[in-house]
């Protein structure tokens, strides 16, 4: 299974958040939506950055309340790791646990497509188990 499954599966929907936007308005938009990342983007189409809810509580910690004021930009991540629609989820699950990180913005020829998060590949990880496990029975069953 690769992401592009993923991304049958789940769409392909990307909230995103220009540069200019303050952190503030990034944490409403967050909270409304349930989401925990957004990839930072002025044309909706190429990657500037991302922030998640773990970044805006990391500069919090660091730096206080002063940080809602702050544009996005000031406190996104800029060097974005990314995957591509054929990427598979043994190396999605590599990748984000190396990197510690919770969501991949999924670009293909340089355009942003999606974005997989770690819930989307444990989700499909446990789909895939769940198959085999029947398979499995199915075999055992037919003798």
């Amino acid at each position: 299974m690769n992401v592009a499954t993923i991304l049958r599966n789940k769409g392909n929907a990307i909230e995103t958040a220009r540069p200019d936007m303050s952190v503030s308005e990034a944490c409403t938009l967050l909270t409304e939506l349930g989401i925990g990342s957004l990839v930072v983007s002025t044309d909706g189409r190429q990657v500037e950055g991302i922030i998640s809810e773990r970044d805006v509580i990391r500069h919090l910690a660091r730096v206080g309340a002063d940080i809602l004021d702050l544009r996005i930009s000031e406190i996104m991540i800029r060097d974005v790791v990314t995957c591509t629609s054929e990427d598979n989820i043994a190396h999605l699950m590599e990748t984000m646990t190396e990197h510690r990180i919770r969501h991949l913005p999924v670009v293909q020829d340089g355009t942003l497509i999606g974005l997989v998060s770690i819930g989307d590949v444990v989700k499909h990880r446990i789909r895939e188990t769940e198959q085999e496990a029947e398979a499995l029975k199915a075999y055992i069953a037919t003798g």
